[in-house]
This record gives C-alpha cells, structure tokens and sequence, in this order.
C-alpha cells in the first residue's frame, strides 16, 4: 500500500499578464522528502513554492494537501482558510527571516502561537524548547539586532517549527549567510524537519544546499527541467527506522540536548478548530 504525497500539484498553471510563471507544473512531494527547487531568476520556482503553499492561487489545476484529517484541495479553499492552513500546517523560513526586530528571540518564536489562541505560558514553553533544540539557549530574551545572521535564521526555523508544521517552505534560507554560517543554517532546518519525519522544501540557488536534500528539480520558462513529478519515492513505504539516502539525523548542537520533559509532539490545533474535508469545522 502506497502512502499518499503530502503535497501534490497537477498541471498547475500561473500566468503574470503575458509571462508564464508556471506553465502546466505537475508534482508530488512525498512524506519526510527534502526536495530543492532551484532555477535562474524568473524560471518559476518561486511562484511553484508561493502556489504549493497557499500563498497564491494558480490561475488552474490543483494542488492537494494530505492533513492529518485526510486530503484537501488547496486550491478550492476560501483565502481565510488557506490563511489557516498556512498559520498552523505550514512553516516558513525566508532568506532575510522576516522577523520582528522589537519583539525579542522567545516572543518571535512564540507569535504564530499566541495569534491562534494559546496562552503566553504555554506558547512561551514550546518556543523555549524549539529554542533549546535548535542551539539558542541563553538569547530567549535578547532582540533580533542582537544576534547574529546565522542565529537569526534558527530564530525563523523555530518560529515556522513551533505550531507542529508538518510542511516546512524555506525560501533561499541561507542566501544572505557566509558559505560556513549557511551550512550551519541548513544542517539545523535539515534535522529539525526532515529530521522529524517532516517535510522540507528549498528554493536556492545554491548547488551546495541543494546536494544536501533527497531530491534537486530543475525549473526553466515555468516548466520542470527534470522529470519530478514520477520520481519513485523511495522512503515511502519503508520502515520508519530505515536510513534513507538523503535522509537526515535529528538536529541537536552538543551545547545543548532536547529538554526531555520538553513537548515532542506537534502542537494541536487552536482550541475548537480542525480540519474537516475541504475546509475547516469544529470540534
């Protein structure tokens, strides 16, 4: 028995007046793939990722997520919807972070938390453990001018981890760093999400971050350079405790081990929210 895609586009189309962003993409990404988009400026692969994740919607075809209440159609979502989506199923993590330079490192990594509901004492708690994990312990309270490039984007990778994102979007995430700091960079948003069990997916530019993900497709004119879409996927239906090519150990800096009474489970949904169908219901 097969495992479904977490993500699937079919013929997915993109037009921006008369340039074709995206000209009839298909593809599937499945569970715990680390996939790299890469392609010159303008071939699409932003627009791909922006489409994948709710961002945008295609001007046609589809795009299909499996959620833990089963598949849905992303793109016949309401924007409030997929407005939710984004907010609890998927993370980001941008080139520059896109982070709050008056709030400090914790309330950063705690927002996406608070705005859907939870208290602060508890937002706070799961943010301190993505914190600890992730080699920040000791710069909770710091602001964002504070710290540096290299930790301000592991500040990004918590925040997009916090919510129990099973999907994580990053968008050139170490293309402001130096060749070092940004192997630092990728060596944490490998392991805290593919590492995980979930799933990554990295537009770049960099041949470098690329060969460190499972899987490179290649965009050019709005179209898949490479066959994509029927890549087999090989850690589908493979035990859970196999090592896969590609496949990444949990991210944990010697300074600093996972806080054992820590969270470990994705965080659930807002309090009388969760998926149903094509949209959303209560419980």
């Amino acid at each position: 028995m097969h495992t479904p895609p977490v993500l699937a586009a079919e013929a997915v189309m993109k037009s921006y007046g008369s340039t074709h962003a995206l000209a009839g993409v298909s593809l599937a990404v499945a569970p715990g793939e680390s996939v790299a988009i890469m392609g010159a400026s303008g071939s699409g692969k932003t627009t791909l990722l922006h489409v994948l994740a709710g961002i945008i919607a295609p001007d046609a075809g589809s795009v299909l997520f499996q959620s833990i209440a089963g598949p849905l159609r992303v793109t016949d979502m309401t924007e409030r919807e997929r407005s939710r989506l984004r907010r609890e199923s998927f993370g980001f993590v941008f080139q520059q972070g896109l982070l709050l330079p008056e709030l400090t490192v914790i309330e950063n990594v705690a927002l996406p938390l608070m705005i859907a509901g939870y208290p602060r004492r508890e937002a706070e708690g799961r943010a301190m453990h993505w914190l600890h994990t992730l080699g920040l312990a000791g710069l909770e309270g710091r602001r964002i001018g504070e710290v540096s490039g290299g930790q301000a984007q592991r500040v990004a990778i918590a925040r997009a981890q916090v919510t129990g994102a099973t999907v994580i979007f990053a968008d050139e995430p170490t293309g402001a760093l130096d060749s070092s700091t940004g192997d630092e960079v990728m060596s944490a948003l490998l392991g805290s999400t593919v590492g995980q069990g979930h799933t990554l997916i990295v537009v770049t530019h960099d041949e470098t971050v690329a060969a460190r993900c499972s899987r490179t497709i290649r965009m050019r004119d709005g179209r898949l350079e490479t066959d994509a879409a029927a890549a087999p996927f090989a850690a589908v239906n493979a035990p859970a405790t196999a090592q896969q090519p590609g496949a990444h150990q949990q991210y944990a800096p010697p300074q600093f081990a996972p806080q054992s009474a820590a969270p470990t489970q994705p965080a659930p949904q807002a309090p009388g929210a969760q998926f149903l169908g094509n949209g959303w219901g209560q419980r």
